[in-house]
């Protein structure tokens, strides 16, 4: 197989000071895992896309995934968050598809590699952040995986120290599904030097799978690290799951700057047994997605996750245009 040198320098651009924490609109990607199985007929096991990274041809199938992305973004004239394809890029979920300690390294390694690749082809004109991206240790639905803090610190250390190790310019933790991992994420990337963003997902009723309010695991978060993450951010989720919780003038809501919807409306155990793609209404999630903004301007981050594509990236920019400069 052919891999990519591994030597990125450890100096990223924007680490010491991101970009996004302004008023600025900063745009991400849709649901990887979800375009590259239905779209692009693509077998992930494990719903694992960093394998591709293995090969020239996995590399160009996930830089062809980027591009309209990219383009909306210089469309719409924001920045960008390139997230690296590395959700499951941990320890358990690697022993499934036969990689050890030192191939998880590696093959995180080159996804920072090609992204900050991809942000220098991409060439725009605002800025382009790199992010690892870091996945639950069990499964990002369910809240199957018991742990303490310490326990996760941890066990995501690896994942974490890696990334600080090189050109990322922050991590970003998403489908979390309970606080204490949360907190142990939070701790090993201070311990890391890196800033960390950390994405909860949360169920129908608006609470994470584990039970707690999204309020109360924001809370928890901030007073165990002394409000250490950068931010915090929904994902994996549709408006209409979450848009009544959000209380504009309280604190902790001003934390959550990111959003990365699904595009269905289904609850997570339909859409794990589902074997169509909900693939949702565009231009409606645009609409809910400017109403949140315009409601909590501290969002300023905007993405898809399961189920969305380009066309609802684009319809999101249109959307937001007006904030967009």
């Amino acid at each position: 197989m052919s891999m990519p040198n591994t030597s990125a320098t450890n100096t990223s651009q924007y680490r010491t000071a991101l970009p996004h924490l302004t008023h600025q609109v900063f745009l991400t990607d849709g649901g990887l895992e979800t375009c590259l199985i239905f779209h692009e007929g693509i077998d992930l096991p494990h719903f694992a896309a960093y394998p591709l990274l293995e090969t020239s041809e996995g590399r160009a199938t996930l830089r062809r995934y980027l591009d309209p992305f990219l383009a909306c973004a210089r469309e719409a004239n924001t920045g960008f968050v390139i997230e690296t394809p590395t959700w499951r890029a941990n320890a358990d979920w690697g022993m499934l598809l036969g990689h050890d300690a030192a191939a998880l390294d590696r093959l995180n390694r080159v996804a920072i590699d090609e992204a900050v690749q991809i942000r220098t082809d991409a060439a725009l004109l605002s800025p382009v952040l790199v992010s690892g991206l870091i996945g639950p240790r069990g499964d990002g639905y369910v809240a199957d995986t018991a742990t303490t803090p310490e326990q996760a610190a941890e066990y995501h250390s690896a994942q974490i120290n890696t990334f600080a190790d090189t050109a990322a310019d922050l991590v970003t933790a998403i489908t979390m599904t309970n606080s204490p991992e949360a907190i142990g994420i939070a701790h090993a990337a201070s311990d890391a030097s890196i800033p960390v963003v950390l994405g909860f997902t949360v169920e129908t009723d608006g609470r994470l799978p584990s039970g707690e309010t999204l309020e109360n695991a924001i809370l928890a978060v901030d007073d165990a690290t002394n409000a250490g993450p950068a931010y915090y951010m929904i994902n994996c989720a549709h408006p209409t799951h979450f848009a009544s919780i959000l209380k504009p003038d309280a604190p902790w809501t001003a934390r959550i700057r990111g959003l990365r919807a699904n595009a269905s409306t289904m609850s997570h155990a339909e859409l794990d047994v589902a074997t169509e793609l909900d693939d949702g209404d565009p231009n409606d999630l645009a609409i809910r997605c400017r109403v949140l903004s315009d409601q909590l301007p501290s969002i300023n981050v905007f993405g898809g996750c399961c189920g969305t594509d380009a066309r609802h990236i684009e319809a999101i920019a249109k959307a937001l245009k007006p904030n967009s400069s």
